[in-house]
């Protein structure tokens, strides 16, 4: 139940016969959207958001926490998200593409294949839970591409050609395929919010995911002791390190899952996993099915 106290809930603009789909341009006033009157205040969204910083300097409070937001960074917002700006929005991201959609519009694939859309693998992003990389990183020369990305999207759901809708759902999946495919560079976040100790950790696991390593490798190459690794690990960020080496393991085996046609024999060897039973025991306990179930609706 939502309290008087609590920050506005902007819900999404339904207009009948529109694709429910709005993409907003800062500084054009482009008709196929805008950022809503509340971004300059504290408020949530009862939709999924992308919010791509061409140009920008400033801030953004993510349920509190605050987000350095420069030229490049891509977050992803979900419904709920309190979200607000140290400074009037338009003077933070000066140039900035924002998509936001309701989760439903992303089909399922086959009936029943996903439990909610938290666990769509294109949807994914949105929901990794309080450990989630809320800001994504595109790379210099990649930037003038993801625009363009935004634009085409933009043209279909302005210019209303036939088989517009059609086309704007396919943008925004292949742009939500882009999104599940930038890396995540969970060590230079916590550099930043001064975790030298957990970065160096991150960087281990970035570099070894994919080999057989265990709680005793990570330690030895830090020159600590198992037992303080592990208990500063768990006090400091709330898992332990192994788990957070099968969270990485898990996110690469993702993103070949829905993005290549391997096996998953393969797939499992190539995330650091030679045990094949092994890995779909641990994808299954992570996902409630299979790594082959996981595939399966994606490719329908």
């Amino acid at each position: 139940m939502r309290r008087s106290s609590d920050p506005p809930l902007v819900g999404f603009p339904w207009a009948p016969g529109a694709v429910p789909v709005v993409v907003a341009h800062v500084p054009e006033h482009s008709p196929a959207g805008r950022l809503p009157r509340s971004a300059d205040h504290a408020h949530s969204h009862d939709f999924l958001v992308l919010l791509y910083a061409h140009r920008a300097d400033g801030s953004v409070l993510l349920d509190g926490r605050e987000w350095p937001v420069r030229d490049g960074d891509l977050f992803v917002i979900a419904p709920g998200q309190v979200v607000s700006f140290t400074g009037p929005a338009h003077e933070v991201v000066r140039d900035a593409w924002t998509v936001y959609f309701p989760a439903d519009v992303i089909r399922p694939g086959t009936p029943g294949a996903y439990s909610s859309w938290r666990a769509h693998p294109l949807l994914f992003p949105f929901a990794r839970g309080t450990d989630r990389a809320q800001r994504l990183r595109i790379p210099a020369a990649a930037r003038d591409e993801w625009v363009a990305r935004f634009r085409a999207l933009e043209d279909e759901l302005t210019g209303r050609r036939d088989g517009h809708a059609e086309a704007a759902l396919a943008h925004l999946t292949l742009l939500l395929v882009a999104v599940a495919r930038l890396p995540t560079d969970v060590a230079d976040e916590l550099r930043a919010a001064r975790e030298p100790l957990l970065a160096a950790v991150f960087d281990v696991i970035e570099r070894r995911y994919a080999e057989p390593i265990s709680l005793v490798d990570v330690a030895a190459e830090l020159a600590l002791t198992t037992g303080h690794l592990t208990t500063v690990v768990r006090r400091r960020s709330g898992r332990t390190v192994q788990q957070w080496l099968t969270e990485r393991r898990m996110q690469a085996a993702r993103q070949l899952l829905t993005s290549t046609d391997l096996t998953v024999a393969a797939i499992s060897h190539r995330v650091g996993y030679p045990d094949v039973s092994y890995f779909i025991k641990r994808f299954r306990a992570a996902h409630g099915r299979t790594p082959a179930r996981w595939r399966a609706p994606s490719r329908s």
